[in-house]
């Protein structure tokens, strides 16, 4: 099941608490105050599993917590620090603050970690409030509460190629046929429900991903069917392949609707570079593109089933796909960053 959409709840590890305490030897008069500091709580992070493709973790279990501090103890010992507590996420996922909707993070490069909530610092021993007019304090520091939050947790998939076309296009039997992936494929619109990822491999060891977008239907971006659940996936892709399935009508009027679908959207999705694909030339008389597209260098026809053209687009989309990645500023992997101030 394909999940892309959660809400948890995080505690970090509340301090432990400072220890009041004094020295107890034999032949040792007035031994002093010797209770120990608390420990602090344990930090919650985000971090990405480049393993994990879904947030499907995330629909039994919505509330995570830190490891608390140890509590302060005789002889000027410290109490433990909490653990920290790593909760993986998948590559793409948008971290919101579920009160004030505030994009906390955006986790896309492989072991990006991100603090989501500070532990609670450890409360003082008596020992620290020794002075040389009060030798023997009587008091000593609760631990601070960790911090705790309320996040929703979105995933818009990472892929080098976005699938994109109306229902029964021929996008599903098109990713089956270029990678391992095994969508559902049937003759009948709509049968595919979440999106899909596929890998396809290139001679040279060269390889990109394909993800495979639910068909999109005429005023998409305004929500209609489920347009907006997944346009947002096609805005993390480096380039877009259009599928038009010439035996559904005008070619160039389906392109058409699909780029203004595309366009209306937003998210600068209308630049990004493409590729037209008229799908399914095994079942036309002749493999030719139709008049009203001839002329476009951007259309290719080609037959998932009998593979004639998969290749050769295929390696048009690699180089797109390239020259793409070229002009990306270089990720930071293993970047660390914070949700808010430090506690205590």
């Amino acid at each position: 099941m394909f999940l892309d959409r959660a809400a948890i709840e995080v505690f970090a590890g509340n301090g432990g608490d400072g220890c009041m305490s004094f020295r107890r030897e034999k032949y040792v008069p007035r031994g002093g105050p010797d209770g120990g500091n608390g420990g602090s709580g344990g930090h919650v992070y985000l971090q990405v599993d480049p393993r994990s493709s879904t947030l499907m973790d995330f629909r039994y279990r919505r509330l995570f917590r830190g490891g608390r501090g140890g509590h302060g103890q005789g002889k000027d010992r410290t109490g433990r620090s909490g653990e920290d507590l790593m909760i993986p996420v998948p590559p793409g996922t948008v971290v919101e603050n579920a009160e004030t909707g505030e994009v906390l993070a955006d986790l896309r490069a492989h072991g990006a970690r991100f603090l989501l909530a500070t532990g609670g610092r450890g409360g003082r021993g008596n020992a620290c409030f020794a002075t040389a007019t009060n030798r023997a304090p009587r008091r000593s520091e609760k631990g601070r509460p960790g911090q705790q939050m309320r996040v929703r947790l979105e995933l818009k998939l990472i892929a080098d190629v976005g699938l994109v076309g109306f229902p029964n296009a021929g996008k599903s039997t098109f990713l089956s046929r270029v990678s391992e992936a095994r969508p559902k494929v049937a003759d009948y619109p709509f049968t595919t429900l979440a999106p899909h990822l596929g890998v396809v491999s290139l001679p040279g060891y060269r390889q990109m991903v394909v993800a495979d977008i639910p068909g999109i239907i005429e005023g998409a971006h305004q929500g209609k069917g489920l347009g907006l659940e997944f346009l947002r996936h096609v805005e993390r892709t480096r380039v877009l392949l259009f599928l038009v399935d010439p035996g559904n009508g005008s070619p160039h009027e389906q392109w058409s609707k699909l780029r203004t679908e595309i366009a209306l959207h937003g998210a600068g999705l209308e630049k990004r570079p493409f590729l037209v694909a008229l799908s399914k030339a095994d079942l036309l008389p002749d493999a030719s593109i139709p008049a009203e597209l001839a002329g476009r260098e951007d259309v290719r026809v080609i037959s998932s089933v009998r593979g004639d053209g998969v290749d050769a687009l295929l390696e048009e989309l690699h180089d797109m796909v390239k020259a793409a990645k070229a002009e990306e500023p270089p990720e930071l992997p293993g970047e660390e960053s914070e949700a808010g101030e430090e506690h205590g």
